[in-house]
């Protein structure tokens, strides 16, 4: 989800916006007409690398002042993310976009610097984020604009993998996960699959095995989100290897696993199975029957995203029993994987302007109490305040939070990991 979703509203343009924007909202209603049918933690303590092949991290408790340790690498338990010693790791974390889009650069840093921004998620609760990228952002030429190199004098003459390693060590630095997100093939909008444009299959897959070694000594960076949000052509179990999304994740998904086996994989849904259709990547209701097989298959985690009536005025928001009909919704298209113990999902995209009593905002405190309700973890959309259709966490002035938003996933929220080196 990205601010070129807009159905209703505009996206905001300024100098740093997204030029895709107004042929991806176009693109995005066209598609669903036509398919409809806990607690506020502080900055964590850190402490260092095992002994045994795995890396301790110690996790900080505001609520009770206590702390405890999880073991890196992260890999999967039936419908649960472990730690190396069998502990349930939860995501409850963030999505903050822009290297995916023509600024080539997380967005905001015309108005303050990355640090700032990283020091308020981790004091604002969260304990990871998802970052969204293109494929362009490692090709020649694309530089990164829309910094204030004032306030971020670090970040000068950095572009592509080097500006993602200044963002990222400073993200886990701080004690945040990062989920590394292939959000579209270039600046230019998503695309149903990940193979689109100038972008192949096959470079796609090198791209994530790449990134997954560049990786491999952070252990906070701790996966692949395959592909945002497949949709329109892509399916699911068909085993067409032109169109089968599950096929085309498993082959990207060993790659990775190759390249980095303490990595977890995501694997987002589509948009339509057996003649249902639901959000774009929201749809794993094929997964049960047609499962994502990978050579580490304890490495995999499925990610749907839901949406809200904000974004789209969907059936099930007009039903009469609207909103206790929600949980048999979500129950159907992505939470029984985990009720069932057959996976962990991860809610990797939800979001809305509203947190009040209307149907958006009834809405998304629902759902955030089932998320809580069935251990289910998730990354919001998003942190910026420039989404078109659902703003953010932040206010528009980039510097101070909506406290009625934060306020609700306060009440779901587990403590940031964090990595002290040395003894």
């Amino acid at each position: 989800m990205k601010f070129p979703w807009v159905t209703a509203r505009s996206a905001r343009r300024d100098a740093a916006g997204d030029p895709a924007a107004a042929s991806e909202r176009k693109r995005r209603k066209r598609s669903l007409l036509r398919l409809r049918g806990a607690m506020v933690i502080p900055l964590a303590a850190v402490i260092g690398i095992g002994g045994s092949g795995c890396t301790s991290l110690l996790v900080s408790s505001h609520s009770s002042g206590a702390t405890s340790e999880i073991a890196a690498p992260l890999h999967t338990n039936g419908g649960n993310i472990v730690d190396a010693a069998g502990g349930t790791v939860t995501i409850t974390g963030v999505n903050w976009f822009g290297f995916e889009t023509s600024t080539f650069a997380p967005h905001g840093l015309w108005a303050r610097s990355y640090k700032s921004m990283l020091d308020q998620i981790a004091a604002s609760g969260f304990n990871a984020i998802r970052l969204p990228y293109s494929n362009a952002l490692f090709r020649p030429g694309n530089t990164a604009n829309g910094i204030n190199y004032t306030l971020n004098p670090d970040l000068k003459g950095l572009r592509g993998l080097a500006l993602m390693d200044k963002i990222v060590d400073a993200a886990t630095h701080r004690g945040l996960m990062i989920i590394l997100d292939q959000h579209r093939p270039d600046a230019s909008g998503q695309s149903p699959l990940p193979s689109a444009g100038m972008l192949s299959e096959q470079q796609w897959i090198g791209d994530w095995a790449m990134l997954a070694r560049h990786y491999r000594s952070n252990p906070l960076i701790i996966g692949a989100d395959l592909h945002n949000e497949p949709n329109g052509p892509a399916t699911w179990g068909t085993g067409n290897p032109q169109t089968d999304w599950r096929l085309m994740a498993q082959k990207a998904g060993n790659a990775v696993l190759a390249a980095n086996p303490g990595w977890l994989v995501f694997v987002e849904g589509v948009d339509h199975y057996q003649g249902q259709s639901y959000w774009w990547g929201g749809d794993l209701a094929a997964a049960k029957r047609y499962p994502v097989t990978l050579t580490e298959p304890n490495h995999l985690v499925y990610e749907a995203h839901d949406y809200g009536p904000g974004v789209y005025n969907q059936s099930w928001f007009q039903d009469k029993n609207f909103p206790h009909n929600l949980p048999a919704v979500w129950e159907k298209n992505w939470a029984y994987l985990k009720a069932q113990n057959i996976a962990p999902v991860l809610l990797g995209e939800f979001g809305g302007r509203s947190v009040g009593n209307d149907a958006e905002g009834t809405w998304q405190k629902a759902l955030v109490s089932f998320l809580k309700q069935r251990g289910i973890g998730y990354t919001y959309w998003s942190w910026n305040p420039d989404s078109g259709d659902t703003g953010g966490i932040l206010n528009d002035n980039w510097q101070t939070v909506i406290g009625a938003k934060l306020h609700l996933l306060h009440t779901y929220q587990f403590p940031a990991p964090g990595v002290r080196h040395g003894s």
